[in-house]
């Protein structure tokens, strides 16, 4: 048997429905906010005070941030631009794809019907010498894992 070694968190892409991305639209530095939580509720035990019950209710799921370079010309920031400038809110699923050496999906996570909520761009700074991060935060439903 092979030695198995796990993937690698720097090699991925993102990917917006119904967006024609160009290749440099796909390309981020950083994906946040990939976690789920169980919320519960607590009840007090009648007569037994050492302990409280705790029952689940439903699960819950931070905002998606993507961070990446300012890019001038791109489609997922003209979708942005209408949504938070216009009011024309159109949620889109967004795929998060973990690539293997061959740039080949490993693991696919499906946003669903995601909605941009904020953008920011980060400081300019004439004493630094960095470069300008645009930062793209979404509310979504829910998302999957699909294995490749």
């Amino acid at each position: 048997m092979a030695n198995y070694y796990p993937p690698v968190g720097f090699h991925f892409k993102v990917e917006v429905q119904d967006l024609s991305a160009n290749d440099n639209d796909v390309k981020f530095t950083e994906v946040s906010g990939l976690s789920v939580e169980m919320g519960t509720e607590e009840i007090a035990e009648g007569g037994e005070n050492r302990f409280i019950q705790k029952y689940p209710t439903r699960t819950k799921y931070p905002e998606l941030i993507l961070k990446r370079g300012l890019l001038v010309n791109s489609e997922i920031l003209n979708w942005i631009r209408q949504c938070l400038e216009d009011y024309k809110i159109q949620p889109k699923n967004i795929f998060i794809k973990l690539l293997n050496e061959e740039h080949q999906p490993l693991l696919t996570w499906n946003v669903v019907n995601a909605y941009p909520t904020k953008w920011s761009v980060s400081d300019f700074n004439a004493s630094n010498n960095t470069v300008v991060i645009e930062s793209l935060q979404f509310f979504y439903q829910y998302f999957t894992l699909v294995k490749s």
